[in-house]
Parts: C-alpha cells; structure tokens; sequence
C-alpha cells in the first residue's frame, strides 16, 4: 500500500515532529519506534510509563433495547453480569466456532462501547449490524483518538492529571476530564503492566497527548515495543496467534469463557459456534496454544516449525522475538495436544537446527494490573 493511500491518526503530525520511523500497519501511517529506539522504549515502559498512539482501534458504540442480551448472543462472554463502568474481554465467534476478533466491551449506562482490532473494525461492524436487530443504533467512532499509558509510573501520572482515577482498579471504566479535555478511560491495556486507555474526541487528541508527554515519566513508544511487550506478557495479537479457524478453546481461552456461558452454566451456549465450543471441552482439541522457553539466545521466528527428536512437525510458531525484560527469546506456538499431553522433548527448527524448548505454564513478566 503507497504511503499516500494510508489513513492516518490524529497524532500523525505529532509523530512527524517527534521523529518517529513510520510504517503501514492495518492500513494506517504508524510509528514503529522513535530515537530513542525499541529497545529502550520496551524497557522505559517496564519501568517507568510509555504512551501509545492506538487511534487506528475501531471504537463502536452500540445502544438499544435489551442491548446487553442482544451482545450476548454473539459472544461466549457473560455481557448481562457486567457491571457499569466496567469493561471485560470478548470473543466474537463464526459458526464453526472460530474467532471473528477479539475485543474489550464495556457498560458505559445508556451504551455499551466496544474496542475492537484495527483491521477488523470495518468488518466487525458489518457483521453486528447484520446480527443485531434494527433496534440497536451503531456507531463507528471514526477519527476519535485512542492513547494507552502504560506502566509503573502511569497511575502517578494519571492522577497526577485527573485525581478521581487514582483508586480505579483493573477493568474499571469512568468518564474523566483532563486539563479541560473530556475524556473515557478504562483501567487496562496490552502490555501487562498496569496502566490506562484513554479515549478522546478527534479535536482534542493532539493536546491531550502533548499533555501526558509533558511528564517526566512518560516517553511516545512505538508498534515496535507495543509487541515485544505483548508478547512477554503472554497476550495473543489477533490475525496472528488467533483467527477466524481458531476457536477459543484451540487458543488456550476457555478462561474467557465466562462460567455462566460454558455447557452446564445457567446461560449457556446460544452464541455462534457455542456447540462445536461445547464439542471441544467434552472431547477435546488436537492442537494448544502454549507459551516456549528457547535455549540459548538465537531468535524464532513467527512460521517457525515445532518439531520432535526424529524431526516430525508436531505444531508452529505463531509469534516470537526476543524480550528485552529478559534478555532471551519469547516465543508463542501452536503445538499438537498428543506431544503436550506425553512431555515428548520439542525442539524450534530454526535455519536447518534444532533449538530445544520448554512450555511454560505462565506469562515471560509477571503480570501486574492493578487490582486493589
């Protein structure tokens, strides 16, 4: 795609003046990294506070009748039990049970406000308006920004800013005004540390993040960081680790599945894909997402084949890169539940040699989301 037929955010400019390499991603102009580098950046955000640019998310607001129930019939999420101004992690599925996208919905009162992926909003939205009744009204919230800060520092920062958010725990939303600047942010975010997203009119996002930069504690951190701290702190990016032939259960998140929506739960099924879901927790799936330990250092790669001993494919390498926090190789795979299920040894094949690796029962970082 030419440069020239890119969308862009609301910070373009300011990315622009910040000297940010920039890149196409999902069919927008993104900063990658700035001087500083990603390297440095990933760690400032372990440290201190980093602010991301995700405007190019899709925000959907979604008002109705009875519209908790109408959402809850294309996810396998408890959305009824939701309580106001607070946010969960969804799943929209497809009829064979595979996933459509993942996403962040929240009870916003008189609205529900979904955050869905960048290159799957249009769709996304296409496809609830075809499955909800007329009587919901939708709205695609083009052109609003979207900023994350994320890390230790960002609670200090944040209510430092805006007092009311110093007490909000992990999922909790709440309207808020920064410096004058309307604002909706939920107590969350990609990269493991505790932290904010942040939504804001189209007119107001240039100042708001020039605000947050003007802390000492923050730095402007690129797509770069973004991943590598994702991916240390064990979290799928869709379209890669997840996809529309992907069913929760194959990706390793039944605990998304709220307990009242699972085969015997007082509000169960009735979602698409809810029987062959259903089928798999009874019986089972030939493959698992899982998390590897690699030895040594070298890199693998996203494509890189899981193999046993006598060199047979047991799975695949979905994501992987190195972790600046830990100073080795994190990688993400796809591997056969037979070799998980016997401890078969399991190697990464990586130009022509084979690197023994290890699964791992938790994230490379501790997760460290504020929860009271």
């Amino acid at each position: 795609m030419s440069t020239e037929n890119l969308l862009t955010t609301p910070l373009n400019s300011l990315h622009r003046e910040l000297s940010a390499k920039m890149v196409p991603f999902a069919g927008y102009d993104m900063p990658v990294q700035y001087p500083m580098g990603v390297l440095k950046e990933h760690l400032h955000v372990r440290s201190a506070a980093g602010l991301f640019d995700v405007s190019h998310m899709g925000q959907i607001r979604v008002r109705g009748p009875n519209v908790a129930l109408e959402l809850e019939k294309l996810m396998p999420q408890d959305v009824l039990g939701l309580p106001l101004n607070r946010q969960r992690y969804g799943l929209l599925t497809n009829d064979r049970g595979g996933i459509l996208d993942d996403l962040m919905f929240a009870n916003c009162g008189d609205y529900f406000l979904l955050i869905v992926n960048a290159a799957c909003k249009d769709q996304d939205f296409a496809w609830l308006r075809k499955h909800l009744p007329a009587s919901i009204e939708m709205e695609l919230l083009a052109d609003y920004g979207l900023l994350a800060l994320q890390g230790p520092s960002s609670r200090d920062v944040l209510a430092r800013l805006a007092p009311a958010t110093a007490n909000m725990i992990f999922m909790d939303t709440a309207d808020c005004t920064i410096e004058g600047i309307p604002c909706w942010l939920s107590c969350s975010g990609y990269t493991g540390e505790d932290g904010f997203e942040i939504s804001v009119a189209p007119e107001h996002t240039d100042s708001l993040a020039r605000i947050l930069l003007a802390q000492p504690e923050v730095e402007f951190i690129g797509l770069g960081a973004r991943d590598s701290l994702r991916l240390e702190a064990g979290l799928c990016l869709y379209g890669h680790d997840m996809d529309d032939t992907i069913t929760p259960i194959t990706a390793n998140l039944l605990w998304s599945i709220s307990k009242i929506r699972r085969p015997n739960g007082e509000r169960n099924g009735g979602y698409p894909g809810a029987e062959v879901i259903a089928d798999q927790l009874a019986n089972g799936v030939s493959e698992k997402r899982v998390l590897l330990d690699v030895e040594g250092r070298a890199p693998v790669r996203e494509g890189a084949q899981i193999v046993n001993g006598d060199d047979q494919v047991l799975g695949w390498v979905s994501s992987g890169g190195f972790g600046p926090s830990i100073g080795r190789p994190v990688v993400m795979a796809y591997v056969a539940t037979a070799a998980l299920e016997s401890g078969q040894e399991l190697f990464a094949s990586v130009r022509g040699k084979q690197l023994p690796v290890i699964v791992r029962q938790s994230s490379f970082v501790e997760q460290r989301y504020h929860r009271g």
